[in-house]
Protein backbone atom coordinates (compact mmCIF):
# COMPACT_ATOMS: atom_id res chain seq x y z
CA UNK A 1 0.00 0.00 0.00
CA UNK A 2 3.06 2.32 0.68
CA UNK A 3 4.47 1.63 -2.86
CA UNK A 4 1.17 2.65 -4.30
CA UNK A 5 1.19 5.82 -2.20
CA UNK A 6 4.77 6.99 -3.25
CA UNK A 7 3.77 6.46 -6.94
CA UNK A 8 0.84 8.47 -6.86
CA UNK A 9 2.82 11.53 -5.28
CA UNK A 10 5.59 11.53 -7.93
CA UNK A 11 3.17 11.63 -10.90
CA UNK A 12 3.59 15.16 -12.49
CA UNK A 13 0.78 16.29 -14.86
CA UNK A 14 1.13 15.82 -18.55
CA UNK A 15 1.50 19.68 -19.82
CA UNK A 16 3.22 21.03 -16.27
CA UNK A 17 6.22 22.60 -18.43
CA UNK A 18 3.76 24.11 -20.85
CA UNK A 19 1.22 25.78 -18.17
CA UNK A 20 4.80 27.21 -16.24
CA UNK A 21 5.94 28.30 -19.62
CA UNK A 22 2.39 30.44 -20.36
CA UNK A 23 2.82 31.61 -16.34
CA UNK A 24 6.38 33.23 -17.43
CA UNK A 25 4.98 34.65 -21.21
CA UNK A 26 1.87 36.50 -18.58
CA UNK A 27 4.22 38.29 -16.81
CA UNK A 28 5.01 40.81 -19.37
CA UNK A 29 1.09 40.75 -20.58
CA UNK A 30 0.46 41.48 -16.87
CA UNK A 31 2.72 44.23 -16.60
CA UNK A 32 1.12 45.77 -19.60
CA UNK A 33 -2.17 45.41 -18.36
CA UNK A 34 -1.07 46.76 -14.82
CA UNK A 35 -0.16 49.80 -16.09
CA UNK A 36 -3.02 50.24 -18.17
CA UNK A 37 -5.59 49.77 -15.13
CA UNK A 38 -3.57 52.26 -13.35
CA UNK A 39 -3.73 54.59 -15.94
CA UNK A 40 -7.11 54.38 -16.18
CA UNK A 41 -8.11 54.74 -12.68
CA UNK A 42 -6.20 57.90 -12.42
CA UNK A 43 -7.51 59.19 -15.73
CA UNK A 44 -11.07 58.61 -14.10
CA UNK A 45 -10.37 60.22 -11.04
CA UNK A 46 -9.02 63.54 -12.74
CA UNK A 47 -12.06 63.06 -14.40
CA UNK A 48 -14.11 62.82 -11.31
CA UNK A 49 -12.65 65.30 -9.03
CA UNK A 50 -10.44 67.57 -11.44
CA UNK A 51 -7.24 67.54 -9.66
CA UNK A 52 -4.37 66.37 -12.67
CA UNK A 53 -1.91 64.72 -10.16
CA UNK A 54 -5.10 61.96 -9.35
CA UNK A 55 -3.85 61.19 -13.34
CA UNK A 56 -0.02 60.66 -12.37
CA UNK A 57 -0.64 58.69 -9.11
CA UNK A 58 -2.86 56.17 -10.78
CA UNK A 59 0.24 55.82 -13.35
CA UNK A 60 2.59 54.91 -10.11
CA UNK A 61 -0.32 52.69 -8.66
CA UNK A 62 0.06 50.79 -11.92
CA UNK A 63 3.84 50.55 -11.92
CA UNK A 64 3.80 49.63 -8.44
CA UNK A 65 1.72 46.72 -9.21
CA UNK A 66 3.45 45.72 -11.91
CA UNK A 67 6.80 46.06 -9.98
CA UNK A 68 5.11 43.67 -7.43
CA UNK A 69 4.07 41.09 -10.28
CA UNK A 70 7.88 40.79 -11.12
CA UNK A 71 8.92 39.91 -7.73
CA UNK A 72 6.23 37.67 -7.60
CA UNK A 73 7.67 36.07 -10.24
CA UNK A 74 11.11 36.15 -9.41
CA UNK A 75 10.50 34.71 -5.85
CA UNK A 76 7.84 31.22 -7.86
CA UNK A 77 11.41 30.91 -10.09
CA UNK A 78 13.71 31.41 -6.87
CA UNK A 79 11.69 28.96 -5.48
CA UNK A 80 11.47 26.40 -8.05
CA UNK A 81 15.46 26.36 -8.78
CA UNK A 82 15.64 25.75 -4.34
CA UNK A 83 17.88 22.72 -3.81
CA UNK A 84 19.97 22.44 -7.26
CA UNK A 85 23.27 23.14 -5.41
CA UNK A 86 22.68 19.53 -4.00
CA UNK A 87 22.10 17.79 -7.10
CA UNK A 88 25.15 16.19 -8.85
CA UNK A 89 25.20 17.84 -11.71
CA UNK A 90 25.32 21.65 -10.97
CA UNK A 91 26.80 20.69 -7.41
CA UNK A 92 30.38 21.75 -9.16
CA UNK A 93 28.49 24.95 -10.69
CA UNK A 94 27.34 26.35 -7.24
CA UNK A 95 30.49 25.77 -5.59
CA UNK A 96 32.68 27.51 -8.19
CA UNK A 97 30.87 28.90 -10.54
CA UNK A 98 31.39 29.94 -14.26
CA UNK A 99 35.25 30.27 -14.22
CA UNK A 100 35.98 28.81 -17.82
CA UNK A 101 33.12 31.11 -18.71
CA UNK A 102 34.69 34.27 -17.53
CA UNK A 103 36.89 35.68 -19.78
CA UNK A 104 37.40 38.63 -17.23
CA UNK A 105 40.40 36.48 -15.06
Amino acid sequence: MSNRKEKVEKITPKHKDKIEALDNMSLGISMVVAIAIGFGVGYGLKTLFEIDWLLWLGIFWGISAAGLNIYRAYKRAQKSYEGMENDPRYAHRAKYGDKELNNDE
